[in-house]
């Protein structure tokens, strides 16, 4: 899943800027997480939707200028993060992996590798066993890494070659495919998903870059990004993956995509507007055809989408209108409810880059960047509503 502003769409003045808007990782050793959960409190918005004004939120508080990028769970208590933090800092940038166990965060090391990890853009955990991370690596190659709660190794991919950049990563069982760009062109990178010996294939696509993935089986998946002059969407099935038709939508962009079976999808992006703003994007897929779907939001950034394999799906971004509280959608395919973090008087911009969601805890996870231009990475947790079904209520704790 995971997270990178389009690439062709966009030179590099905007990707830089998507980079420290959204596609920032996060910081640090030790993650002490206030961890709250709170009943929504809902009302009817201008346009009728149900709008959730409270949302349980928390921080890392982790070293400055940090930020998660993508996050993926097993349970609510086996939730994994990937980020980075010294994000000003070039040269002393480093990825993180941080795992929550229900009740705080943990840095997982990456073990015996010199180099390092930069900017680590997105995680997937096919089990408590094998749980994958993708990104940079300081030697100028992709970074690609597997590991568990005790550690993680760096993996080497000798087909990877410095240019090559890798942005979204999906795992199941006995499978994991990594999407990116090569040479101007969409890149697929897949293998059985076991550990050292792994035999890894490389594909490229149209011209464009990808920066989400999805699995759904082992012969169906999703990966889309965009054409330089639009949305792009690749298709796995039984003879490969194959380039699927969208709807034309000139300045398009998709983000993130989340495969709910065979005949259900949702891809979420953007479109450029002429006077420099980005108007959402989403399509929904019914198993024969891409439509686009209409957000209560207008002018919202949406950078990732999750679902809970039921039907519903949870969208999470930005709200430039009420950009000191985290944005997140919840769509079921006819009904739109908007949930937004608590209100605060600082001036700051919240960016929610990426979201998961298991069991009934949906957690989001991103940065916010106070008037100073200092990141601090940030978690928001909308969770199942206190037992006694009182008024609002933030539990916290911290270590």
């Amino acid at each position: 899943m995971t997270r990178r502003l389009t690439r062709r769409a966009v030179p590099l003045c905007v990707l830089f800027a998507g980079l420290l808007t959204g596609l920032l990782p996060r910081a640090t050793s030790v993650a002490h997480a206030h961890a709250g959960i709170v009943r929504a409190q809902t009302e009817r918005g201008p346009s009728g939707n149900e709008v959730a004004q409270d949302a349980g939120s928390s921080t890392g508080r982790l070293q400055p200028d940090g930020s998660l990028s993508d996050v993926a769970g097993l349970s609510a208590t086996d939730i994994w993060a990937v980020g980075q933090q010294n994000a000003w800092d070039f040269w002393r940038n480093q990825g993180i992996i941080t795992h929550w166990d229900g009740s705080s965060w943990r840095e997982v090391p990456i073990r015996g590798d010199a180099t390092g990890a930069g900017h680590l853009r997105s995680v997937a955990a096919a089990s408590a066993t094998e749980v994958w991370a993708v990104g940079d690596g300081h030697d100028g190659l992709p970074y690609v890494a597997k590991g568990t709660r005790d550690g993680f190794d760096r993996v080497g991919v000798p087909q990877l070659r410095t240019g090559d950049w890798l942005g979204g990563l999906a795992a199941s069982s006995g499978r994991v495919v990594a999407v990116g760009s090569r040479d101007g062109k969409a890149f697929l990178l897949s293998s059985g998903g076991s550990g050292k010996g792994t035999v890894w294939k490389t594909g490229q696509g149209p011209a464009g870059a990808m920066y989400g993935v999805a699995l759904a089986g082992r012969s169906d998946g999703w990966a889309v990004g965009d054409s330089g002059s639009g949305p792009l969407a690749m298709h796995l099935t039984g003879s490969g993956w194959k380039q699927a038709d969208l709807p034309e939508i000139k300045g398009g962009f998709l983000r993130d995509v989340y495969a709910d079976g065979r005949k259900r999808a949702v891809a979420v992006g953007g479109v450029y507007q002429r006077d420099g703003g980005i108007a959402p994007l989403v399509l929904d897929w019914d198993g024969r055809h891409w439509k686009r779907v209409t957000p209560p939001e207008r002018r919202a950034e949406l950078y990732g989408v999750t679902g809970d394999g039921d039907g519903a799906f949870w969208i999470s971004g930005y709200d430039p209108r009420h950009e000191a509280e985290g944005l997140l959608l919840r769509y079921d395919g006819s009904r739109w409810t908007t949930l937004r973090g608590p209100a605060t008087t600082e001036e700051r911009t919240v960016r929610l880059q990426a979201v998961a969601h298991v069991g009934d805890l949906t957690m989001a996870v991103g940065h916010s960047l106070d008037d100073k231009g200092r990141y601090t990475d940030l978690v928001e947790r909308f969770g199942p509503p206190p037992v006694d079904g009182g008024t609002v209520k933030a539990a916290s704790e911290a270590e």
